[in-house]
């Protein structure tokens, strides 16, 4: 199967939360953008706060992930509350402005409304693009290649 690269749009606060605890959750719990993805892929956090709910903007990229295996699974949260997570493992990086990247980043076709390709919570991504985001994270040359199978 081919690797893919996603991007999931979670606020900075439940970003950290993944990285602690080695999972992902996205577009509030939901199962199937999680079935989509495969061993390896490659996964990016774009968050556009820093806490859920707030509108103080944070736009930044906050995380890369590989995707481990083992399929989408369950947690209880609370009684109404039952989020799908998937295992990843969180690489090194440093949050990065996506203003700066926004007329590099050829899935934003829309350069003055650059943050409807957020909107839906997940979206898959070309591979140059994800490798220019990784950089501007701090990954080394090396280390993206290792990752790109």
């Amino acid at each position: 199967m081919t690797q893919q690269f996603w991007i999931g749009t979670v606020s900075k606060e439940h970003v950290l939360r993944g990285k602690a605890e080695g999972f992902a959750q996205v577009c509030h719990g939901k199962e199937a953008p999680l079935k989509r993805m495969q061993v390896n892929d490659l996964l990016l956090y774009y968050s556009p706060t820093e806490k859920f709910g707030e509108k103080t903007p944070y736009q930044s990229f906050t995380a890369i992930g590989v995707i481990q295996p083992g399929d989408a699974y369950q947690v209880t949260m609370n009684q109404d509350f039952k989020p799908f997570r998937r295992d990843v493992k969180y690489l090194a990086a440093n949050d990065t402005p996506i203003r700066p990247l926004i007329p590099k980043l050829s899935f934003i076709r829309d350069k003055t409304r650059w943050g409807s390709v957020f909107r839906f919570g997940i979206l898959k991504i070309p591979k140059e693009d994800f490798i220019i985001i990784a950089k501007a994270m701090g990954l080394t040359h090396e280390q993206i290649h290792e990752l790109l199978i």
